[in-house]
């Protein structure tokens, strides 16, 4: 088995609900003390960053994409598809750590799409967070920060990709057009 091809695993791990930092730590400081990094290259809790509107005050919050879960990148499985023992009992042997997703007897690694969706999930929101609470066309909505602060308004139209949203209120009898992002908006 090429070592492009003991890379390419990845196994989603099941662990204790609220552990996965734990599990996350535990991992990191046994690869390095039992010399587990030609078995065990990457291990990692799927997040994302998420910001709302809370007492009228922006916050940023991390969010947990796969709550009871760790992804390891691993080498697990030989060329004969059967599980190589040390990492196998090496992850099964870790606090906190109940199993692997799918077959408990023999785990299946995630699909290359799955991986990359997932990771791909994660770069995008390292940049920039990603807005809690999603908005349609046509909802009213209340301005909660900037120049028309407690105007209600009308979802005129979302871009995701800016992180803007445009709201139609009514301005002494006349409708004005606000750019505003998703943080300064509030459902009514």
């Amino acid at each position: 088995m090429t070592e492009e091809e003991k890379r390419a695993q990845w196994y989603a791990v099941q662990v204790l609900a609220g552990q996965e930092n734990k599990v996350l730590d535990n991992l990191t400081k046994r690869i390095k003390t039992e010399e587990m990094s030609d078995f065990v290259y990457e291990v990692i809790v799927p997040t994302e960053r998420v910001s709302e509107v809370k007492r009228g005050k922006k916050t940023e919050t991390v969010r947990k994409l796969m709550p009871g879960y760790v992804l390891v990148n691993m080498w697990l499985l030989d060329e004969n598809r059967q599980p190589v023992d040390r990492t196998w009992y090496f992850i099964r042997e870790t606090t906190g750590v109940i199993g692997f997703a799918g077959n408990k007897e023999r785990p299946i690694p995630m699909r290359p799409s799955e991986v990359e969706a997932v990771l791909a999930q994660v770069r995008g929101t390292e940049e920039k967070a990603k807005p809690k609470i999603e908005f349609n066309v046509g909802e009213t909505v209340k301005v909660s920060d900037g120049p028309f602060q407690n105007q209600s308004g009308t979802v005129t139209e979302i871009d995701p990709d800016r992180g803007k949203i445009r709201v139609s209120i009514s301005i002494f009898g006349r409708e004005a057009i606000a750019e505003l992002e998703y943080w300064q908006i509030e459902r009514t």
